[in-house]
């Protein structure tokens, strides 16, 4: 019995050893792949020079789907676009913006998406500023100058330089003082909004009620020529966004009485209702076909730039794993799914659906990777309240290369993601979905949402990083012989109620967004 004991002791330690040099091998291997023949840039290019930006209901975002089918297929992985609903179909055009009165220059700006369409002669008009009113009668009484002309409806910037550079250069005195200026000039400009009987929100739709040529805003990100690009809120006038510098001039003629006017060309078309997909890829596998990983970023994006870091790099990353994987790993244990979500910005809508429409994937769910906020190397992992998270992602990331997780911070078990990006659509159904979270690279001020997320920005040694801890991860789990456990922890207490955090809930996709 003593031999047996000792033989089957040995065998095991044999095994496990064999174990621990094939992991090495895959490793280094997946390692040797992304250095080495690194597709990053390459797709990085088609997706964000070629394709562009990929706004929901759009060619480009159809375009975009069909690319990735492609790019997939060309590495030997099956893939296919999954329609889960439809949306508002709309196509930008060109947009020259210019002031003609009192001088003559070509102003820096854009339609927002979903603006309705000038002709293709464009509108020339006046511009006028939202005046000082005591209250909403004042401002009714204002309205009708608002006839035929563009109106300026963001408050003008005092500075365009940002804090940071403020404190650099300015002293301690002069800072202090832009800063109280501000708060000032911020509180009556959002008292002056509520005293019209309306937000920032609906606004606009007074003004086109009222005989408004068009909208012209400003929102500005607080970087060095940034802006924040999102969408139009009329049906009929269209609503352009203009560069705090160029903003601040038009509404200082306008404000001087200099009589400013503005010709504007923004063509668009409306396309009626089109159909809206998720991009799924699969790597079928051999022992557990019915259990799965996903690889899941989301692959639309607003279209101020061409959406580079958010989400494009989160695509490429989960590309580039999938690619690397084919290659060094193509028969995995587990089913690996790589998922390019649509409808993200909209409300997670594209993830939503998946999770309603595939429940087998939520049902068998090993794990999921989701990479979303900006071109940094990943730096943050939580355990999204599962009890017992930390024993198998510990497990997975002891593979990691040291280079790699030696920048990352781990919360165990923590708490579950409630929004912001695709992962939560499966924490809410309590399938383990994790965040890869990245190092911001200002992210928050210079690329997220604004007309400067473009390929320039992308960081690509962080994305090999990236793409490197993904696959690694992947196979890790994959090949795990233990099924993760969906054991809930005991939710901490939320510091702003005071009350125990609850799970969250699982919410609808919208299926038929965009409407007027």
């Amino acid at each position: 019995m003593k031999n047996y004991l000792l033989v089957l002791t040995l065998f095991m330690f044999l095994v496990q050893g064999i174990h621990a040099q094939n992991t090495e091998a895959i490793v280094q291997q997946i390692q040797n792949e992304a250095t080495e023949n690194s597709q990053l840039e390459n797709l990085a290019h088609e997706l964000m020079d070629v394709v562009g930006p990929r706004l929901v209901g759009t060619p480009q975002m159809k375009k975009a789907h069909d690319w990735a089918v492609k790019t997939f297929s060309q590495w030997g992985i099956q893939a296919e676009n999954q329609q889960w609903g439809t949306w508002r179909g709309w196509e930008r055009g060109i947009c020259h913006i210019d002031l003609v009165a009192p001088r003559v220059v070509t102003l820096h700006g854009r339609q927002l998406a979903w603006s309705p369409s000038t002709s293709s002669k464009g509108i020339t008009a006046g511009v006028v500023i939202l005046p000082t009113v005591a209250d909403s009668l004042a401002f009714v009484r204002w309205l009708p100058q608002v006839k035929g002309k563009w109106v300026c409806v963001s408050m003008p910037q005092m500075t365009g330089r940002p804090d940071y550079n403020w404190e650099e250069f300015a002293t301690e005195t002069s800072f202090e003082n832009m800063k109280q200026q501000r708060e000032a000039q911020e509180k009556n400009w959002n008292q002056n909004i509520r005293n019209t009987g309306y937000t920032s929100r609906n606004i606009n739709e007074a003004l086109e009620a009222a005989g408004a040529a068009g909208i012209i805003q400003s929102r500005w990100s607080k970087a060095f020529g940034a802006n924040k690009i999102f969408s139009a809120s009329t049906e009929k006038i269209p609503v352009l966004d203009l560069s705090l510098e160029d903003y601040g001039m038009l509404y200082r003629l306008a404000a001087n009485g200099d009589q400013p006017e503005v010709r504007a060309v923004a063509e668009s078309k409306e396309l009626g209702r089109v159909p809206t997909f998720n991009t799924i890829a699969t790597i079928k596998g051999t022992e557990l076909p019915e259990e799965y990983i996903v690889l899941s970023a989301h692959f639309d994006s607003w279209d101020g730039g061409t959406g580079a870091t958010d989400n494009g790099t989160g695509t490429l990353t989960m590309m580039e794993a999938a690619r690397i994987l084919k290659k060094v790993y193509p028969n995995p244990r587990r089913t690996i799914i790589i998922g390019l979500w649509g409808s993200e910005e909209q409300g997670l809508n594209g993830s939503r659906a998946y999770v309603e429409d595939h429940p087998e994937v939520v049902e068998n769910l090993q794990a999921l990777f989701n990479q979303d906020n900006g071109t940094g190397r990943v730096v943050r992992i939580s355990g999204q309240g599962f009890l017992h998270a930390y024993d198998y992602l510990g497990r997975w990331l002891s593979a990691v290369p040291e280079d790699i997780t030696q920048h990352i911070e781990t919360t165990f078990p923590g708490n579950p993601g409630r929004g912001g990006s695709d992962y939560a659509s499966f924490v809410a159904k309590g399938a383990p979905a994790f965040s890869l979270s990245s190092l911001s690279w200002s992210y928050w001020n210079y690329t997220w949402h604004t007309n400067l997320d473009t390929y320039d920005k992308i960081v690509f040694d962080d994305v090999r990083n990236n793409a490197i801890l993904t696959a690694v991860l992947t196979y890790m789990a994959a090949e795990d012989p233990e099924h993760t456990s969906r054991e809930k922890a005991v939710l901490s207490i939320d510091p702003r109620t005071g009350e125990q955090r609850e799970w969250p809930t699982p919410r609808e996709p919208n299926r038929e967004g965009g409407k007027n």
